[in-house]
């Protein structure tokens, strides 16, 4: 008898302390999909990506970005085309996903039911947001829908910055533009505005696998939304990323001085380095540290292998 009741406790104790599971995939199942990634991860799987380096992705060129993931055969990260709050708010952090489709009635019941059964609380448009941590980025396939495919107002908006300091992409729409304007340092890039509420469709993944347009987007991804454009950089990938843009912006930085000093010509920078002219960098890079993102440790790290 006491064999069966330490088994029922155990077997209780597993249940409170079991993740809420509607419309995600198991642990194991995400951890397999994002296998490259070897650093640390959230409780849910998700690749959790140095905030340091987070920070640092800001200051990156989406060009960049893509002309290095294009370089290692990461061909559909990019999607562009984008109505924004502001056109000056960068949107930079990891992806939180969300899978929603045209809703049908006995779905969308069995959906509810197991939800509430498991916490859930409000329409599923809210369980994403309920998931939500610093520096997260809500990013959702709406599967394109306007009039209708609403997934945030204003008040959702507040929810949304409030926990995660952040802002979303939707490849769908958004209401209250003007309410969503007055929440400073929120950003949202989605296809179009509509007056219309959210109506007959559901969250079908969570945390899943989506697709944006013409990308695929992980759990995790490194997400970079600027100036009407967004890339979705998979995490295990985010340091080589952000690391070779540095340099490509410390490049072009010793190359505008040389150009204004008149020192080279245009030829001569946009070429292939002569041994002088990389020697002239290197001085450059001791007369200005400031200049540098990274420690000087990982940049001389990155300049082992680098062929100019």
């Amino acid at each position: 008898m006491k064999r069966i009741i330490i088994i029922t406790i155990i077997l209780l104790l597993c249940q409170v302390a079991a993740p809420v599971q509607a419309q995600t995939i198991p642990r194991d199942e995400l951890v397999f999909l994002t296998s490259e990634w070897k650093g640390e991860r959230f409780a849910d799987g998700r690749p959790k990506i140095p905030d340091d380096l987070v920070r640092r992705a800001r200051n990156i060129a989406i060009e960049d970005a893509w002309t290095i993931l294009s370089n290692e055969g990461y061909t559909s990260q990019y999607e562009g085309n984008w109505k924004m709050v502001h056109n000056d708010t960068p949107v930079v952090g990891r992806a939180l996903t969300a899978c929603f489709m045209p809703s049908r009635p006995d779905v969308e019941k069995n959906i509810k039911e197991r939800g509430k059964k498991e916490g859930r609380i409000g329409n599923t448009n809210s369980w994403p947001i309920d998931m939500l941590t610093k520096g997260d980025v809500y990013v959702a396939d709406g599967f394109g829908k306007i009039a209708d495919g609403t997934l945030i107002g204003s008040n959702l908006g507040n929810a949304i910055y409030s926990k995660s300091g952040n802002g979303v992409v939707f490849d769908a729409a958004a209401r209250d533009l003007e309410g969503l304007t007055e929440i400073k340092g929120f950003n949202a890039y989605v296809r179009d505005w509509h007056p219309s509420y959210l109506k007959n469709e559901v969250l079908m993944g969570l945390n899943t696998p989506i697709r944006i347009g013409r990308a695929i987007v992980m759990p995790g991804d490194l997400v970079i939304a600027k100036k009407g454009a967004v890339i979705f950089i998979p995490a295990h990938l985010a340091e080589n990323v952000i690391v070779t843009a540095e340099f490509i912006i410390l490049k072009d930085k010793f190359g505008i001085s040389m150009l204004k000093a008149g020192r080279y010509t245009p030829g001569q920078i946009d070429s292939q380095w002569t041994d002088k002219i990389k020697q002239d960098f290197l001085d450059w890079l001791q007369k200005n540290p400031n200049e540098i993102p990274m420690t000087r440790a990982q940049l001389d790290e990155y300049m082992k292998n680098r062929t100019w």
